[in-house]
């Protein structure tokens, strides 16, 4: 689906916003603080259900304000659609497809895929491992959504062990862990599987963007499964075997919820040896590696959300930045400077100008029209 419009209201700093996309490129730019990247997370939250930088819901309604809703229009080739996310502290969101009530966005086939940079999200390079594993079970259930299943079954799997353990711990009998082992190491290996397929079609791609951009030296995706146990039967065995540690921890400490994957340069992993530049270009080139694969797979790329990646890229890697992704599917990027875009001046561009709690759509050439209520 290509996103035509997005409206905002009460949410983060803005009262009451609807603003135009270009199917290709769309420029949001204004000075620190204006509120460009909360447009960008307002059209994420319209997307998804959720929001890309806060597990408080409470923080996106605008304040003093008693809910927040955001809608998302759009087209493919069924014909138009609209996504509705209504959110009011302390209440359940109200989630809606085309007027119809749904549980989650992200089960909704006619949902574009959205992908996102934000500073923030440098956590996904240099963080804990549980962060990346999170970001390649979301890339296996967007290459493949009928595998989403997999990590669900496994995570129902792993806690009906653990809890099992404790039973056990408390004096409970052993007799039923034989077969929850094996229930989740036929979960487990399925997902392993998928995650080491994913990474395999991202690898040639992410080496590439990282290379494009500038990033020095022989870039790598590498996945680290903890267990590389051949079939189910092998992984059941490796957890019986750690039995009596997983008693005395308390917790299943073997198996795909352990993996991790790494970011690497020249055979050092960039979350410890690599710049705060050199990881932010690996992010960069990461998203765009995955834009590539879903683009492939899926037939269409999904909207690419570019908060503030222009600042810390010379004008050489902006260029190449640019070249990339025009014509390659929908993108929006924010920027303190029109001059930081290359093309931003182009009639197929959508040029949106935010100032605190408003948007200016600037026409190629007219006066701005206000965007904001």
């Amino acid at each position: 689906m290509v996103v035509t419009r997005l409206r905002l209201r009460d949410f983060r700093t803005y009262a009451n916003v609807d603003v135009r996309l270009g199917e290709g490129l769309t420029v949001v730019h204004g000075r620190n603080g204006a509120g460009k990247t909360n447009l960008v997370e307002g059209l994420y939250f319209g997307c998804t259900g959720r929001s890309c930088r806060t597990a408080n819901e409470r923080e996106l309604v605008r304040f003093d304000a008693p809910a927040a809703r955001v809608e998302v229009r759009g087209r493919d080739r069924a014909g138009e659609h609209t996504l509705s996310v209504g959110l009011a502290p302390g209440e359940p969101k109200r989630l809606r497809a085309d007027g119809a009530p749904v549980e989650r966005l992200l089960d909704v086939a006619a949902r574009p895929l959205v992908s996102v940079f934000l500073p923030d999200r440098l956590e996904l390079v240099k963080g804990p491992p549980a962060l990346r594993r999170s970001h390649v079970d979301q890339v296996v259930a967007a290459l493949w959504p009928a595998r989403a299943a997999t990590r669900r079954a496994y995570t129902q799997a792993l806690a009906q062990r653990n809890a099992l353990l404790a039973r056990v711990r408390a004096g409970g009998s052993r007799a039923a862990l034989a077969a929850w082992d094996l229930e989740l190491a036929r979960h487990g290996i399925a997902l392993r599987d998928d995650r080491a397929r994913s990474i395999e079609l991202l690898q040639p791609r992410f080496a590439d963007a990282a290379s494009e951009l500038g990033l020095l030296g022989c870039p790598m995706l590498r996945y680290r499964p903890r267990s590389q146990a051949p079939t189910p039967e092998a992984l059941a065995a490796e957890l019986a075997e750690r039995l009596e540690s997983d008693l005395e921890r308390g917790f299943t400490g073997h198996g795909p919820h352990r993996d991790d994957v790494a970011l690497m340069r020249d055979g050092r992993e960039l979350r410890a040896y690599g710049s705060q530049g050199e990881q932010r270009l690996a992010l960069l080139a990461l998203l765009l590696a995955e834009r590539t694969v879903l683009a492939e797979e899926r037939g269409d790329p999904p909207l690419l959300l570019l908060d503030d990646v222009m600042s810390e890229l010379d004008a050489s890697r902006r260029q190449r930045l640019v070249a990339r992704i025009s014509g390659a599917g929908q993108s929006v990027i924010t920027t303190t400077d029109l001059a930081h875009v290359p093309g931003a001046d182009d009639s197929a561009v959508v040029r949106l100008r935010v100032s605190p709690g408003g948007v200016v759509e600037l026409a190629s050439s007219a006066p701005g029209r206000s965007l904001a209520a």
